[in-house]
């Protein structure tokens, strides 16, 4: 039998950020690190959505350490008040797991394609702006949840917000080959501290973001299609939680490592995944570093 939720050691007396953590695979990843004793701050963009998972939680956890705070990866400013709003001078685990899948054409609050903005510059902020507290504690991490479908496109230096033309598949692919780079870089960065930064993906875990965008534009059969995938093709979201929970918990896991489910990437107990070479590629992690420092105005320290 392979690695489950039963494996996560004891998080007692470790305060961690679930981002995206009011549904799918974020609320799994917070519940479970609550279960095993972490002080679990829930990250979430929608006020009203998060409370109502909050409460969930809270109802399955009596005695859980939870907390609800608002954040929205489209607006930086929003992403720097969670920053100077989070209490505490450490944290021990960050989780970037909220992201958005092949949606229509759009930009966040400060002008970004949203796609891109919300999976890699928010987390990129956010990190930034958290990094001192994560390198004051004693065995910090940070993982980021990436996708299979990177392999589909590298990013384009030259066009990262997908001005020139627009693809919604291509440009998510470019963003979690981004979260990839982005971890890639962050592990090099920190090279010679206790910080471990490491990817992980769900395979094809049934949640709300395969069909969200087909619902946005009101493509009914498309987001009918998308709902049977889910239903007769995915696993469920406690499955896809795994590899992510197993990058954050687990003692083997090194800096630059990619966990997914270990039958063909798809589904099945979490283990080292398969990533496109050009992920690794110290070049463009540099080059994307730079770009997003701009970007966001998040230099770190």
């Amino acid at each position: 039998m392979g690695w489950t939720a039963r494996n996560i050691p004891d998080q007692s007396g470790r305060t961690v950020v679930v981002t995206g953590a009011n549904s799918g695979l974020g609320y799994v990843t917070a519940r479970e690190l609550a279960r095993r004793g972490a002080h679990t701050v829930l990250a979430c963009r929608d006020e009203e959505r998060g409370a109502r998972a909050h409460a969930r939680l809270r109802t399955e956890l009596p005695e859980a350490r939870t907390e609800l705070r608002t954040l929205d990866l489209a607006d930086l400013s929003s992403v720097r008040a969670f920053a100077k709003e989070l209490p505490g001078e450490r944290l021990d685990l960050l989780v970037n797991n909220a992201g958005l899948m092949a949606l229509p054409f759009g930009r966040t609050a400060d002008g970004f394609e949203m796609q891109f903005g919300v999976n890699h510059l928010g987390h990129f902020a956010l990190t930034g702006l958290l990094l001192d507290r994560l390198l004051a504690a004693h065995a910090p991490r940070v993982v980021t949840l990436s996708s299979g479908l990177h392999a589909l496109a590298n990013i384009e230096i030259g066009d990262l917000n997908s001005e020139h033309s627009y693809n919604r598949w291509l440009a998510y692919a470019r963003s979690k080959t981004a979260n990839l780079l982005f971890t890639h870089e962050l592990a090099r960065r920190t090279v010679g501290t206790r910080l471990i930064a490491a990817a992980a993906h769900p395979g094809y875990a049934s949640t709300e973001l395969q069909t969200k965008g087909a619902r946005m534009e009101g493509r009914r059969g498309a987001e009918r299609l998308l709902a049977l995938g889910n239903i007769v093709l995915a696993q469920p979201a406690e499955a896809g939680a795994l590899p992510a929970l197993h990058a954050a918990t687990d003692a083997a896991v090194r800096p630059d490592s990619y966990i997914g489910p270990r039958f063909l990437g798809w589904r099945g107990a979490p283990g080292p995944s398969w990533r496109a070479p050009w992920t690794r590629s110290d070049a463009a992690g540099e080059r994307l570093w730079a770009a997003s420092e701009q970007l966001t105005g998040v230099a770190y320290p």
